[in-house]
């Protein structure tokens, strides 16, 4: 019998990744970089039922690290970005922006 793939091994990797550059966007790459470990837990799981009728496992465990990283990143940034918020307030926070984009220029 021939071995099969794993589902979803390339898109938990994709979604992980895409997660991983989300995370500068106030830390909301936490849900593609979520779905991604979510979907790498469920493959494991199914390899784990019955791991000689599939040969791609190793795809799965960096799927699963890199969209943990992404998580643990994001969720972190989200973190810190809630506390500046509640701490700054959003009024100061976007003068602080306004000001950084003329500094460099840039036209709004």
């Amino acid at each position: 019998m021939e071995k099969q793939k794993l589902p979803n091994g390339v898109l938990s990797i994709i979604l992980g990744v895409f997660g991983y550059l989300c995370c500068c966007i106030g830390g909301i790459g936490f849900i593609p970089a979520g779905i991604g470990f979510f979907l790498a837990n469920k493959a494991e799981k199914q390899y784990k039922e019955n791991p000689e009728n599939y040969d791609n496992y190793n795809q799965i465990k960096t799927a699963k690290i890199i969209a943990l990283i992404a998580l643990i990143i994001n969720i972190l940034y989200l973190g810190w970005t809630i506390y500046r918020i509640s701490t700054i307030g959003w009024d100061e926070l976007q003068e602080q922006q306004r000001m950084i984009l003329e500094e460099w220029g840039v036209d709004q």
